[in-house]
């Protein structure tokens, strides 16, 4: 039977504490706890600092084939528990677009990294490899300077807004035809 991706939300900034309340209270075999992050570089009075944020803020995730009952009290009662994604009265796992999204960033571990980009012309980005592979559409503003791209995230029709990490490379130089090969001579 195939995994399924429960939605817990937590108090935004104790995520790290739910965690460790949660992982203490829980059996390992009930369920795989998620909570993925990205690392940043964050520039401070001239000094670069590697800090880890979350892609989901206020988010963590349960793998589990079903919510068994016992599951959901165990997290339920948990400090910093907020509520089951849709509702604690609806509880469903991610499904469709939902679920690809999360799967892509589980694909690069629980940490991701940078991801490689080259601008061409117009100063459109293109990423080469990494998270932000096959998300172009949904970078909403990009700056270059912090090497950030700032990507609009959907989780159960909420929209927010999660800065990633870049690192660019010399853009590719494109091969175009010149007008020797067009047959315009002069």
């Amino acid at each position: 039977m195939s995994k399924n991706y429960y939605v817990v939300q937590v108090l935004t900034g104790d995520e790290d504490q739910f965690l460790r309340r949660l992982r203490h209270a829980l059996d390992d075999e009930a369920a795989r706890i998620l909570w993925p992050r990205r690392r940043l570089t964050i520039r401070r009075r001239g000094r670069s600092h590697q800090v880890m944020a979350p892609i989901f803020p206020g988010y963590v995730f349960l793998e589990t084939e079903t919510l068994s009952n016992e599951l959901y009290w165990s997290v339920r009662r948990c400090e910093g528990f907020l509520r089951f994604l849709v509702d604690n009265h609806d509880i469903r796992p991610l499904s469709g677009v939902d679920r690809e999204l999360l799967v892509h960033f589980l694909s690069f571990g629980e940490v991701v990294e940078k991801s490689t980009v080259v601008f061409r012309e117009n100063a459109r980005i293109h990423v080469l490899e990494g998270p932000l592979k096959g998300l172009e559409g949904r970078i909403v503003k990009v700056d270059r300077r912090k090497g950030r791209a700032r990507v609009r995230l959907d989780l159960y029709n909420d929209s927010f807004l999660v800065d990633f990490g870049f690192q660019s490379m010399q853009p590719v130089p494109t091969i175009g035809r010149t007008e020797e090969s067009r047959g315009n001579t002069a």
